[in-house]
């Protein structure tokens, strides 16, 4: 593939000062100041342009000429009157692949029309866009007030590959950002609000492959190392409600009516006791985390998906290391579910029992998913996918 930055090529004389037809004479204008240092550079199916002002540059707007290898002339493309801090720049995107192309610049004299050439002439090769094979999987992991995305590393198997983009969907497409690792923390979401991503592969000449599936996911409240005590010990600090933030405490008072549970003890047991309305899934299942977010280990086990069917009303005996299923009545009367995952517990009849445990609350009523929807969906949406 031929290097990003356009090779230089002199011009003649006559394209470098400008010449002005006066009856049958040629008059030489060469009044007006030349574009300088002028550089070319392919990226991403088109072709930039950057050149600076002259020192004694009197404000007159500049033409870009340029020809393909196939030609003998150039011809004239644009005239660009818009610069800042003392450059110029112009994308020809009207390019075709494996094609040689050649450009000089000129500033006019708008009184006259006379043209005076930059000093020569740059040669950009446009290659045939090649991305990066898109990656084939997207996982979001809900997280309080943020999402983590992460995928395999499909992209990086391309000897040019160079970024990931990582994007939303709402009514329209957003970048979000770009990332050299296949990951992405999205710190800028609300709880209890749907967000669609897919992701590209990008390779360091800009060329954008189509994107990954969609994957949808919503944020929610979750919480470690709450501890809870057993009724017959601490009423006042043995209820939880799961609450829409961190903010309002969960543990309450064993009697409130607004209890969500409460933890009993027994005979060197402990047990979840269901508030009014509430029901816990009849299974339980080992976990290694409440969820399997940033930095979590490869085997990492979590349960992301609440069961819409199999609650029971009835208590359910606490073990460490599992998690449990919760759904409960939300302050507006809605139903939504909750997650707990015991850590540690003690049951010991000489000391004030209790439980810790993290606990994750989806505050979109509804909705089972307390990390990501299980079955993405196919996305036509990413990439310009032209391989």
């Amino acid at each position: 593939m031929a290097s990003r930055i356009g090779k230089r090529c002199g011009l003649s004389a006559l394209a470098v000062v400008g010449l002005a037809a006066c009856g049958s004479e040629l008059m030489r204008i060469e009044d007006v100041a030349p574009p300088v240092n002028l550089e070319g550079d392919y990226y991403n199916r088109g072709v930039d342009l950057l050149w600076e002002m002259h020192s004694e540059w009197d404000g007159e707007p500049f033409r870009v000429y340029g020809k393909g290898d196939t030609s003998s002339e150039y011809f004239f493309i644009a005239e660009v009157t818009s610069c800042a801090s003392g450059q110029c720049v112009y994308r020809d995107i009207n390019v075709a692949s494996r094609v040689n192309y050649e450009y000089y610049v000129a500033a006019v004299d708008t009184e006259t029309g006379a043209e005076s050439a930059s000093s020569h002439s740059v040669e950009v090769y446009v290659p045939t866009p090649q991305p990066p094979p898109p990656p084939t999987s997207l996982d979001a992991v809900a997280l309080d007030g943020a999402v983590y995305l992460h995928w395999p590393d499909d992209g990086s198997a391309a000897d040019d590959f160079a970024v990931y983009r990582i994007y939303t969907v709402s009514r329209e497409i957003y970048l979000l950002g770009e990332s050299d690792s296949p990951a992405f923390l999205d710190a800028f979401v609300d709880n209890g609000t749907t967000y669609e991503y897919f992701v590209t592969s990008v390779d360091d000449l800009g060329h954008e492959s189509l994107g990954s599936h969609l994957v949808s996911v919503t944020p929610r409240p979750d919480y470690t190392g709450e501890l809870v005590y057993a009724y017959s010990d601490v009423p006042g600090s043995s209820g939880f409600r799961f609450q829409e933030t961190d903010q309002t405490q969960a543990v309450i008072d064993g009697d409130s009516d607004n209890r969500h549970f409460r933890i009993h003890a027994a005979d060197g047991h402990l047990w979840f006791s269901p508030g009014e309305g509430v029901s816990v899934h009849a299974q339980v299942r080992a976990t290694s985390a409440l969820t399997c977010g940033p930095g979590a280990d490869p085997d990492c086990v979590s349960w992301d998906e609440a069961p819409t069917t199999g609650y029971l009303e009835g208590d359910i005996t606490i073990e460490a290391g599992y998690t449990y299923m919760f759904h409960v009545p939300g302050d507006d009367g809605e139903m939504r579910y909750g997650a707990v995952r015991v850590t540690h517990y003690s049951a010991c009849p000489y000391n004030d029992r209790f439980v810790i445990f993290d606990w994750a609350y989806q505050t979109q009523a509804g909705n089972p998913n307390l990390s990501t929807l299980p079955d993405p969906v196919s996305n036509d949406l990413g990439g310009e996918g032209q391989q």
